[in-house]
């Protein structure tokens, strides 16, 4: 039986959440990283759509957008950062919500890049959104489980400040590093091994989703007050789920761009 009902509500819900994954530095660095990957024909086709924007200037454009007043990024794009699979259950499982969500988007932004009649605009659009949304499947509470608007509703300290469980994944477990998003792509690129790189390059958002709900039933914590414990438990997971995000983005782009 599908679980309409639960998404329905689960999306209402995140609809007045905040939910953008990784950050502008998680999203650069796995625009980033995908550069390093791409064919040279994908790369061809990219910069005879956005000149010269690269990947990691084009992944954080949907979350910039949000502020824009008009209806499209105020109500209609803001489902399409996430999907919500709740514990015990796949995303085969899950019908989507009839506003989208990350995997439905995704879909229909891929359809557009492939099609010889949509205009620029159109396939600038698309491609933004694709190299973002690969970005947000990859960080664990951006397949949320439908009960705390994906980490929102869980209030802690990080570091003896007031935060949440999602904006400690989105940005602050990265930004107690203190690096620039070069300095991450460098540090991360260099550890990407050729065995890697062929197992990591999985083309199905289906693959990416499973991976992100196991990770995240994960990462919640048995207490409220996290630092240097917790920083030095999920720091590896964050920065291969980076490695993996970038390494997909190519991989997914050259398939399409084939």
């Amino acid at each position: 039986m599908k679980l309409k009902t639960i998404v329905f509500a689960v999306t209402s819900i995140l609809l007045s959440g905040q939910a953008v994954a990784w950050g502008q530095n998680g999203h650069r660095v796995t625009g980033a990283i995908a550069e390093q990957y791409l064919t040279p024909q994908a790369k061809q086709a990219i910069a005879n759509m956005l000149g010269n924007e690269d990947l990691a200037e084009a992944s954080t454009y949907p979350d910039e957008m949000r502020s824009d007043p008009s209806e499209f990024w105020k109500k209609t794009a803001n489902p399409w950062h996430y999907v919500t699979v709740p514990a015990g259950h796949s995303y085969h499982d899950v019908e989507p919500p009839k506003e989208g969500d990350a995997l439905t988007a995704l879909n229909s932004f891929t359809s557009t890049l492939k099609d010889p009649k949509a205009s620029l605009a159109d396939k600038q659009l698309a491609l933004r959104f694709i190299v973002h949304i690969i970005g947000d499947l990859h960080q664990p509470l951006h397949v949320g489980n439908g009960t705390d608007k994906g980490g929102n509703e869980v209030k802690l300290e990080f570091f003896w400040q007031d935060s949440n469980l999602h904006r400690v994944w989105d940005s602050e477990l990265m930004d107690k590093r203190e690096l620039s998003y070069t300095e991450w792509t460098t540090i991360l690129s260099r550890k990407i091994s050729e065995k890697q790189l062929k197992e990591w390059s999985v083309t199905d958002p289906q693959v990416w989703i499973k991976e992100s709900s196991v990770l995240r039933d994960s990462v919640y914590p048995s207490s409220n007050k996290l630092s240097w414990d917790y920083l030095y438990q999920h720091m590896p997971t964050v920065q291969q789920r980076l490695q993996m995000g970038g390494v997909r983005i190519a991989a997914y782009l050259n398939e399409v761009l084939e």
